[in-house]
């Protein structure tokens, strides 16, 4: 969506707030030994206790009220039985509707002990995220977003997904522009404009550029030993710096 008043931003930065701090709550939480449904649970009662509604599942019947993926699952991961483990990565999307306006965000953990690899991996993908909110300004090529994600993972040893991407959101969970890539493509002439709502999402790996759905048809998955790690936020394009709508609280 494009931002039309000042309720538009209100709306947005709402929706951000309850997002974020699921987010966090939820990455909180990790820990071994619970089950991915129980960590779930704990998003979905906040998402409830906010009076929001979890995107995907209103969007798609996704069946869970978050996405979350671990270890070889790179995203849309469904919540489930699956025992999280010493030392796996799991990443956590939060993405929600309150009072008509959406937004998205995520972030991933590593279970202690960590390996320098993993907590490389999750740096890279975190500063992935800040350079392309540096460039994430009206006028700018969409495609420049892209290129600072790529630089900053190849520059720290990694590689992007290159069928996962950004999107823009606001009334609904995608919306134009879709594709807001982890790579360059100079053959995209797309402008970012004031006012848009994106959501801009690195996803950088140990291992894979591509990743397929799995047997429950919404599981993304890599090589079985790709580890990758996501960071997102929703923002409201502007001549300068982004506004952020997703920021944690403490921030």
């Amino acid at each position: 969506m494009t931002i039309e008043n000042q309720r538009d931003v209100d709306g947005i930065l709402r929706t951000g707030a309850v997002v974020a701090a699921v987010r966090d709550a939820m990455l909180a939480a990790v820990e071994p030994g619970m089950t991915t449904a129980e960590l779930d649970e704990l998003g979905a009662a906040m998402l409830d206790r906010a009076g929001a509604r979890s995107a995907p599942r209103v969007t798609y019947d996704f069946p869970g009220a978050t996405c979350i993926s671990v270890n070889e699952e790179a995203a849309h991961g469904v919540p489930g039985e699956r025992v999280i483990g010493a030392g796996d990565v799991v990443n956590v999307d939060v993405s929600a509707e309150l009072d008509g306006y959406f937004a998205d965000t995520g972030g991933t953990v590593v279970v202690p002990p960590v390996s320098n690899r993993h907590a490389r991996l999750c740096h890279a993908t975190r500063l992935a995220l800040t350079h392309a909110l540096a460039v994430a300004r009206a006028g700018q090529p969409i495609h420049r977003i892209g290129a600072a994600i790529e630089g900053t993972a190849r520059s720290h040893g990694f590689k992007v997904i290159r069928n996962l991407a950004g999107h823009g959101i606001g009334r609904s969970l995608h919306e134009q522009p879709e594709g807001i890539y982890s790579y360059s493509d100079r053959a995209d002439r797309r402008r970012l404009q004031v006012g848009q709502v994106i959501a801009i999402e690195p996803f950088l790996s140990t291992r894979s550029t591509q990743v397929h759905e799995a047997h429950d048809g919404w599981t993304l998955i890599g090589h079985p030993a790709n580890r990758s790690a996501q960071y997102e936020h929703t923002i409201i394009v502007t001549r300068g710096a982004p506004i952020i709508a997703t920021r944690s609280a403490s921030h």
